[in-house]
């Protein structure tokens, strides 16, 4: 702790004076490696982001649907994310919206910046007072960029690994991506959160619905493995949320194909084994509903009980002897 403290005196002795109004609580610290990217197929923009800094969800990454996707850090001035976005959605390219911000902006010395639009047109910036190893690399439909790196090959190993990923889902090439930063030595003072943001290509009318993935892990000594976990939870989830949809549309065998695959992912959850069940119950087919129920009755008696209060609100619809049959269980 100690020399980290002492480092930073040093850091604040050479870039204080020059930058003394860059460093205050709008504008935090988030020294870290990051990537946003497009699938040039679905159109969907992702960010991607590791950090020895706490909760760097709320800093680096910013998206939104059919705009683009921005990522701010080093010294952060959170404006860059906001600002930016709203510009991009006035119509002005990559280029334009990087070269607005950084020109406006007395600190840009300090500051690292990469963005994406809906077109694919990418735009990056590391200002010269970046704590090295700092770079960024932009491709096809995506930069990458890191400062305060342990080594200078992050940026080049998160890179190859997204160009090599092609043809997955942007989400998995995002992480594919962290993950290899992190395999070239990542930040140089460790590792402790992170975050996955993904967007779909357009917007839609109903904006609260328009991330496709908002995983993060705000406190962690392994965030980047945590943050595949959780990717793959919301995956199993969007399954479980698209087998309600069909079942909605009474289409129960698309329904029972997302319920499977969600159960496949994680067959030791609870939840999703239950209310597969309950729909199997409320669609007639009660016998395939019984050992599912009794599996996880077995498990957690509180299941039952929160079966008894179903009927009361029309989720569990089934005559008298099924019912009977389900708490006999």
């Amino acid at each position: 702790m100690k020399n980290y403290l002492f480092l930073l005196s040093l850091l604040l002795i050479f870039i204080l004076p020059v930058q003394s109004q860059m460093f205050n609580r709008d504008k935090p610290f988030a020294h870290t490696f990051s990537i946003v990217a497009r699938d040039s197929v679905t159109g969907e923009m992702a960010v991607g982001v590791q950090s020895h800094w706490f909760n760097v969800g709320i800093l680096v990454p910013w998206a939104e649907a059919g705009v683009g996707a921005i990522a701010t850090q080093s010294f952060i001035d959170k404006t860059y994310g906001y600002r930016g976005l709203q510009l991009l959605k006035q119509g002005y390219s990559a280029t334009e919206v990087l070269d607005s911000l950084t020109k406006a902006d007395p600190g840009r010395d300090v500051r690292q910046v990469a963005i994406i639009d809906s077109k694919g047109r990418v735009a990056a910036y590391s200002g010269k007072g970046c704590i090295q190893y700092a770079s960024h690399i932009i491709g096809a439909d995506f930069s990458v960029q890191s400062n305060m790196m342990l080594g200078d090959q992050v940026c080049i190993s998160m890179a190859k690994a997204f160009r090599a990923s092609v043809g997955k889902p942007l989400a998995e090439r995002v992480l594919i991506a962290l993950n290899a930063a992190q395999k070239a030595g990542g930040d140089a003072r460790g590792k402790q959160s992170a975050a996955l943001v993904v967007v779909p290509a357009h917007a839609s009318d109903k904006p609260w619905n328009d991330r496709i993935f908002d995983v993060r892990v705000d406190d962690s000594p392994a965030p980047l493995p945590e943050l595949n976990r959780l990717y793959k939870v919301q995956v199993a989830y969007n399954h479980m949320n698209n087998g309600d949809l069909a079942t909605e549309k009474n289409d129960m065998t698309k329904a029972m194909q997302e319920y499977g695959a969600a159960m496949k992912m994680f067959p030791e959850n609870l939840e999703m084994q239950y209310w597969t069940a309950i729909t199997l119950a409320n669609n007639k087919e009660v016998d395939k509903a019984l050992p599912i129920l009794k599996r996880v009755f077995a498990k957690d008696p509180n299941w039952k009980v929160l079966t008894r209060r179903l009927p009361p609100v029309n989720l569990l619809i089934v005559s008298e002897a099924d019912y009977k049959k389900i708490l006999a269980l």
